[in-house]
C-alpha cells in the first residue's frame, strides 16, 4: 500500500462526507456506543472530525460525565464545536488539538473511541502506548479500522502492536465495512486475543 495514501488524513474540506446522514445507516453512533458509554463516564473521541460520534457521546454521559474530543485539524474541532453548540451540549465537551505524533493529554478515561484513525497515524506503536496510559483500570477502547483501507493482515499487525503496548485484545462489535477489536488496559490476562475481523 502507498504509505502516503495510508497515512492520509481526511481534509476539513471533506468533513461533510464524515458527517453525512447516510453514514448513520451503517455506522450508527447510538448503536455503536450503546454498550460502551453511559452516564457519568469520562470518554475520549480520538480523531473526532466534525463530531459524528462526539454528539452521541455527549448525550450518553449525562450531567456528571465528560467528553474530550481530539483532532489533528483545528478546522475539524471548529466544526465539531459548532455541532455540539447547536445541540446545546458543547459545555460537556473539551476540544483538544493533538499533534501528528502525540495525543498530548493527561488523565484517565473510562472509554476511548479510535474510529478509522489508527491507519492515519505515522507511529501506531507509540500511539497505542500513549492510549494505554490514558485508559482507567478496567477501561475499554474500541478500535475500528476501515476494511477497504486496512487488510486483515494489517489489522492483525496493529493488534500485535497493541499487545506489545500492554493492551489486552477482545472481540469488537460487528460494524459494517470495519474491522474491530476492544482494547483493555488492565493486567487481567483472561481475555485472550480474539478479535473480529
Amino acid at each position: 500500500m502507498d504509505t502516503k495514501k495510508k497515512h492520509r488524513v481526511c481534509p476539513v474540506e471533506e468533513a461533510g462526507m464524515l458527517d453525512h446522514p447516510l453514514r448513520r445507516l451503517y455506522e450508527s453512533p447510538k448503536r455503536i456506543l450503546s454498550s460502551f458509554v453511559g452516564a457519568g463516564m469520562d470518554v475520549l473521541d480520538i480523531g473526532c472530525g466534525p463530531g459524528f460520534f462526539t454528539l452521541e457521546m455527549a448525550r450518553r454521559v449525562g450531567a456528571a460525565g465528560r467528553v474530550t474530543a481530539v483532532d489533528l485539524q483545528q478546522g475539524m474541532l471548529v466544526k465539531a464545536r459548532a455541532k455540539l453548540e447547536r445541540a446545546g451540549l458543547a459545555d460537556k465537551v473539551t476540544f483538544h488539538p493533538c499533534r501528528a505524533d502525540a495525543i498530548g493529554l493527561a488523565g484517565a478515561f473510562d472509554f476511548i473511541l479510535v474510529f478509522h484513525v489508527l491507519h492515519e497515524v505515522p507511529d501506531p506503536a507509540g500511539f497505542l502506548r500513549e492510549l494505554k496510559g490514558l485508559l482507567k483500570a478496567g477501561g475499554r477502547a474500541l478500535l475500528a479500522e476501515p476494511g477497504f483501507h486496512v487488510s486483515r493482515g494489517e489489522f492483525q499487525g496493529s493488534l500485535e502492536l497493541a499487545k506489545r503496548a500492554g493492551l489486552e485484545i477482545g472481540p469488537g462489535p460487528r460494524i459494517r465495512f470495519s474491522r474491530t477489536a476492544v482494547l483493555r488496559g488492565t493486567s487481567d490476562e483472561s481475555m485472550g486475543n480474539a478479535a473480529r475481523n
